[in-house]
C-alpha cells in the first residue's frame, strides 16, 4: 500500500496523498509514516504541506490531527476547500502536470487580453470581447463570456473550468468549439477538456 508519499524539501515537508486512496488507507499509512518522519525531523519548525487528493473538511481534520499528535508544526493543505466549487476541484484531479499558475484578481473587460506561459486563475468574470490565453489551464472563478484559449502552445491535456459558462467559443490547443447560444443553455460549474479530438463540456 503506497498512497502517501513524503518529500523533504529545504523549507517545508510535502505529504502527497494519492487521488484514489480511501480515507481509511490514508489514515493507516499516514500514522506509520508520521512516526518515521518524526525520527528524521531535524528542525521542529519546518511546516508540512499536504497536497494531492481533494479532501473534505472532516478528512482534513483527521489528517491534521494525526500529524499534530506526533509533530507540532504548521500544517497547510493544498486543497481548494473554501471555494466550494465542486466541479472546478475536478480540474485538479486531472493529471495535467504541474505548471506555473498566475492569479488575476478582478474581471476582464471587453478589449482586455491576458496571455500567460503556464496556467491562469481569473478571480472575476471574463466579459465578452475579452481574451484569456494560456499555454496550460484556465480556471475562471466567475462567468466566462469572452474567449478562453487553453493549451495555446499545443497542450491538448489542458482544461478550462468556469463557475458559469456563457461563452460563444472555446479553444483548447488547435481544437475549437463554437457554442450556439440558442441551443446550449448557460452552464454552472463547467468543466471543459479534449476527448476524441473534440472539446467536451461537462
Amino acid at each position: 500500500m503506497n498512497c502517501v508519499s513524503i518529500n523533504l524539501k529545504t523549507n517545508e515537508i510535502v505529504i502527497k496523498i494519492d487521488d484514489k486512496a480511501e480515507q481509511e488507507e490514508i489514515i493507516t499509512e499516514l500514522s506509520s509514516k508520521i512516526v518515521e518522519l518524526k525520527k528524521m525531523y531535524q528542525e521542529e519548525k519546518t511546516p508540512i504541506r499536504v497536497t494531492g487528493k481533494i479532501l473534505e473538511n472532516k478528512e482534513l481534520e483527521e489528517i491534521k490531527e494525526i500529524i499534530k499528535k506526533e509533530i507540532d508544526v504548521e500544517v497547510k493543505f493544498d486543497t481548494p476547500t473554501t471555494l466550494g466549487l465542486h466541479s472546478i476541484t475536478r480540474s485538479y484531479k486531472k493529471d495535467v502536470g504541474i505548471s506555473e499558475t498566475t492569479f488575476h484578481k478582478g474581471s476582464l473587460r471587453s478589449g482586455q487580453r491576458i496571455e500567460v506561459e503556464g496556467s491562469i486563475v481569473v478571480i472575476g468574470d471574463v466579459n465578452s470581447g475579452a481574451e484569456v490565453i494560456a499555454a496550460d489551464n484556465i480556471v475562471v472563478i466567475g462567468t466566462l463570456r469572452g474567449l478562453a484559449h487553453a493549451g495555446a502552445k499545443g497542450n491538448k491535456e489542458a482544461i478550462i473550468a468556469a463557475s458559469t459558462l456563457d461563452a460563444v467559443q472555446l479553444r483548447i490547443s488547435n481544437i475549437v468549439r463554437e457554442i450556439d447560444r440558442d441551443e446550449e443553455e448557460i452552464r454552472e460549474h463547467a468543466y471543459i477538456y479534449v476527448g476524441d479530438d473534440k472539446i467536451v463540456i461537462e
